[in-house]
C-alpha cells in the first residue's frame, strides 16, 4: 500500500475541502501583503511611458490603440496583450493608480492559486505544493513585479505560464487529444504576447516530462509522498518529446524576431567578458536574495568592472551546486528539474545580451525561482520525512518561514508608495546610482521642490557627467527658476551627448522663446517634431511661434496635426479658433469653423475660463452672430473682473466696442493663449 499512487482526481469531499481551504488561504496572504498598493501612486520609472503619460493607452480600448499594440507593442517591448490590459484599466479606472495596482494584485493572486493546483495536479503532493505556492506568493522579491504597475507583464505572463502548465498536464493524460494540445499552444502564445521571457517555457515542459510527468522512456521514479502522472499510452523518446515542442519553438522564433527589432536600440555596448562575468555573479546574487531578501532596490547599476575573485567565487558556487544536483539528482529528479528550471528561465534576462543598464533586477526572478522553491521543498521532506517528529519540525519551520517572508514582503511593498519613497530607498541600498538620483530629482520636481531637485540632478551628474537626461532635467528646473542662460547651457550639453534627443530640443526651444529668440526656438521645435512626429507639445508651441512670426498657414497646419491626434486638446482648439476668427488675412479666416472649435473648447472647460469664452465671442463675431458675441464677451468680462485679470479685462472691453459697432475683431498675429 505504501507505493500505491493516490488518484487526486477521484471524488473526495474532504480533499476538495482541503484544496479549497488552501486556495482561500493563499488568496488571503497574497492580498494581506499586496492589497496595500491600492493606495499607491504611479512611479516615474516606466509607468509614465507605459500608462500615465501614454495617450494611446490613456484613451482606453480603441481600434487605433489595438492596432498600435499589435504592431508596435509598448515603447520598448513587443507585449501587445499587456498593453491591452493597461488600456482596459484606463477604460475602467481612468488614471486612478489604485485600480491599476489592484489588477496586478488580482493577477498575481490567480497565478499563485494556479501554481498550487498545477503542482498538485502533476505531483499529487498537496502540502508541499501549497508551501511552494505560498513562498512564491509573498517572497519580498515579488514586490517589484506586483507593486509596480509597469510590471503588469510579469503577473500577466505568469498567469498564462501557469495556464499553459495546467493545459499541458491535461494534454499529457490524453496525448492524442488535439484540442488539448491546441489549448497548450493558445495559452503559450498569449503568454508570449504578455512577456517575451516565456520563450523558455518549452524547456520547462521538457523538464516536467522528465519529472514529475515521467514521459521520457527509460526513466521511472517514485518520490516519497508524491504521485507522478505517466503519459498514456506509455512513455516517449526524448527526440519525440522535442518534436512535440516544435510548434512552440516556431512561436518563440517569431516573437524573438519581433522583440529584437524593437529592443535593438536598447542593447548596451558592454564588453563581452564583463557581460558574462556579471551573468555568473547575478545567478548567485538571485540565490542570495532568495535566502536573505535584504537591500532590495528597483535599479542596480551595471558595474563598470568586476573583480576577478568575485566572478571565480560565483562560478565556484554554481559549479558546486551543479555537482551536488548531479550526484543527488539520480535518486531525486526534482533537483535536476528545479535547478535547470532556474538556470534556463533566467537565460533571456541574465545579461548575455544586455538590454538596459541594470546589473540584475528583482522582477527577473518572478518565475525562475519557482524551480528552486520546489526543489528545496521536496528535498527537505525527503531528508526529514523519516524523522520521529519530522512532520512537526517541517510544519513549524514552514510557518516560521512564511511569517518572516510575509512581514519582509509587506515592508518591501511599502517602498513602492510613490517615486520619492522608492528612489530614496534605492539610493540607500545602492551606490553610484546616477539613475536613482536623477529619478529622485524628477519626483521632487513633480512636487514643486525645485531646489531639492536641483541638488539631486547635480549629484547624478557628479556620478555620471555625460548623463544627457540629467542635464536636460536640470536645465528644465533652472528654466522654471528663471535662470534661462544656465538652462540653455545644460540643454546644449545634453544635445552634445545625445544629438537625437527630442525632449532636449523642445526644452531648448522653450528657453530660447523666453528670450525672444523666436527663429531659433522654431528651429528646435522642428528638430523635435522631426525626431518624434507624435511630439504634440512641440507641435503646439511650433504653431504658436509660427503664427506670432506671421507664418499663419503653417502655424494652422501644426494646430490641425495636433487636433488629429488629440481632438479634445482644449488649448489647441482655442488657439486655432482664435486664429480662424481674428486673423487679418481673409484667406485664413473661417468663422463657422472657429465657432465649432471654440464651442468645443468652452464645453470641455465647463464654461468657466474667460480666455476661452473670449475666443468664442470673437468666433461668433466673425460668423456675424453679434448678439451672441456680445453675450459671450460680457460673460468673459465678468469672469475676468472676478479673477482680477487686468490685461484680459482691458482687452475684452476693447473687443466689446467692436462687437457693439457690428464689427469682428482683428488680431495682429498672436494667439489668445500664452505661447509658453
Amino acid at each position: 500500500m505504501a507505493n500505491q499512487k493516490p488518484n487526486i482526481n477521484q471524488a473526495n469531499p474532504a480533499a476538495h475541502r482541503t484544496v479549497a481551504g488552501i486556495c482561500l488561504c493563499l488568496a488571503v496572504i497574497t492580498l494581506a501583503v499586496f492589497g496595500q498598493t491600492v493606495r499607491y501612486h504611479f512611479i516615474n520609472y516606466d509607468d509614465n511611458e507605459y500608462v500615465s503619460q501614454n495617450p494611446v493607452v490613456d484613451d482606453g480600448l480603441t481600434l487605433p490603440g489595438l492596432k498600435q499594440a499589435l504592431v508596435h507593442g509598448s515603447f520598448d517591448n513587443w507585449d501587445p496583450l499587456t498593453t491591452l490590459t493597461h488600456m482596459a484599466d484606463c477604460q475602467f479606472y481612468g488614471l486612478w493608480a489604485g485600480g491599476h495596482h489592484l489588477t496586478n494584485v488580482l493577477l498575481h493572486t490567480a497565478t499563485v492559486i494556479l501554481l498550487f493546483l498545477v503542482l498538485r495536479q502533476m505531483t499529487g503532493a498537496t502540502w508541499r505544493s501549497a508551501f511552494v505556492a505560498a513562498v512564491f506568493a509573498i517572497h519580498p522579491l515579488r514586490a517589484e513585479s506586483v507593486a509596480w504597475v509597469s510590471e503588469r507583464k510579469d503577473v500577466l505572463s505568469g498567469l498564462f505560464f501557469m495556464l499553459t502548465l495546467w493545459a499541458y498536464g491535461r494534454y499529457v493524460r490524453r496525448p492524442k487529444w488535439l484540442p488539448g494540445y491546441l489549448l497548450v499552444l493558445l495559452f503559450f502564445a498569449l503568454g508570449l504576447m504578455s512577456k517575451v521571457m516565456l520563450v523558455t517555457l518549452p524547456l520547462v515542459l521538457l523538464l516536467l516530462d522528465y519529472w514529475p510527468l515521467q514521459r521520457v522512456s527509460g526513466f521511472k521514479f517514485q518520490v516519497s509522498g508524491s504521485s507522478t502522472l505517466n503519459a498514456k499510452p506509455g512513455t516517449r523518446s526524448f527526440g519525440w518529446l522535442i518534436l512535440e515542442k516544435l510548434p512552440m519553438l516556431v512561436l518563440v522564433a517569431v516573437v524573438c524576431g519581433k522583440t529584437l527589432a524593437i529592443q535593438g536600440r536598447y542593447i548596451q555596448p558592454i564588453e563581452a567578458g564583463l557581460r558574462l562575468g556579471n551573468a555568473v555573479v547575478s545567478y548567485v546574487t538571485y540565490l542570495e536574495q532568495m535566502i536573505w531578501p535584504a537591500g532590495l532596490a528597483v535599479f542596480y547599476p551595471h558595474p563598470a568592472s568586476l573583480a576577478a575573485q568575485s566572478i571565480w567565487l560565483a562560478g565556484l558556487v554554481l559549479a558546486l551546486i551543479t555537482a551536488g544536483v548531479f550526484i543527488w539528482g539520480k535518486k531525486r529528479p526534482y533537483l535536476w528539474v528545479g535547478w535547470l528550471w532556474y538556470v534556463g528561465m533566467l537565460v533571456p534576462v541574465i545579461g548575455i545580451i544586455q538590454v538596459g543598464a541594470q546589473a540584475h533586477a528583482d522582477r527577473y526572478t518572478y518565475l525562475p525561482q519557482i524551480g528552486v522553491y520546489f526543489a528545496l521543498t521536496w528535498l527537505a521532506v525527503d531528508l526529514c520525512g523519516g524523522w520521529r517528529h519530522g512532520r512537526l519540525v517541517l510544519g513549524s519551520f514552514a510557518v516560521a518561514v512564511l511569517l518572516a517572508l510575509g512581514v519582509a514582503a509587506f515592508i518591501q511593498t511599502t517602498c513602492w508608495y510613490d517615486s520619492e519613497v522608492l528612489w530614496r530607498q534605492t539610493i540607500a541600498h545602492t551606490s553610484n546610482n546616477s539613475l536613482a538620483y536623477k529619478s529622485l530629482g524628477d519626483a521632487l520636481l513633480s512636487k514643486g521642490r525645485l531646489d531639492e531637485a536641483i541638488g539631486q540632478f547635480q549629484t547624478a551628474l557628479e556620478i555620471k557627467p555625460q548623463y544627457a537626461d540629467a542635464h536636460n532635467n536640470l536645465g528644465f528646473v533652472l528654466n522654471r527658476k528663471g535662470q534661462v542662460d544656465d538652462a540653455i547651457t545644460h540643454y546644449r550639453q545634453a544635445l552634445e551627448i545625445k544629438p537625437n534627443f527630442a525632449d532636449a530640443d523642445y526644452n531648448l526651444g522653450v528657453a530660447l522663446g523666453r528670450q525672444g529668440r523666436v527663429d531659433e526656438a522654431i528651429e528646435q521645435y522642428r528638430k523635435a517634431t522631426a525626431l518624434r512626429p507624435g511630439f504634440m507639445e512641440a507641435r503646439k508651441d511650433l504653431g504658436v511661434d509660427l503664427i506670432q512670426k506671421g507664418e499663419i498657414d503653417e502655424g494652422v497646419l501644426q494646430f490641425e496635426k495636433v487636433l488629429e491626434a488629440r481632438s479634445n486638446d482644449t488649448e489647441t482648439l482655442n488657439n486655432l479658433a482664435w486664429v480662424l476668427a481674428t486673423s487679418p488675412e481673409s484667406s485664413v479666416r473661417n468663422g463657422t469653423k472657429a465657432v465649432v472649435l471654440a464651442e468645443q473648447a468652452n464645453h470641455l472647460s465647463g464654461d468657466k475660463n474667460p480666455e476661452l469664452i473670449d475666443t468664442l465671442a470673437a468666433a461668433y463675431a466673425e460668423a456675424g452672430r453679434f448678439p451672441e458675441a456680445m453675450s459671450a464677451a460680457n460673460h468673459a468680462l465678468q469672469l475676468a473682473v472676478n479673477q482680477s485679470n487686468a490685461s484680459l479685462t482691458e482687452a475684452l472691453r476693447t473687443q466689446i466696442s467692436f462687437y457693439q459697432a457690428g464689427l469682428p475683431f482683428r488680431d495682429v498675429p498672436s494667439t489668445n493663449a500664452p505661447a509658453h
